[in-house]
């Protein structure tokens, strides 16, 4: 008695994948990169943010501004 011999999957397009990431997988990576790369050429300010007010505080307020305009 012999075995079914189980069902070839479908061909799959070795082309090429397509993959869609959304907006933010992106751009998270970018503004991480970019705000490290401000604190290592200009290490002062990150001191003194360090020393004085809140860094939530200071973006908060930095968010106002932006939006007031």
């Amino acid at each position: 008695m012999s075995a079914p011999s189980p069902a070839r999957p479908p061909q799959v397009n070795r082309g090429g994948v397509e993959v869609r990431l959304p907006w933010w997988a992106l751009a998270l990576p970018v503004l991480a990169f970019v705000v490290l790369l401000l604190m290592i050429l200009n290490p002062v300010d990150a001191h003194a943010a360090a020393a004085g007010e809140p860094a939530t505080a200071h973006l908060l307020e930095r968010l106002r501004e932006l939006t007031a305009r």
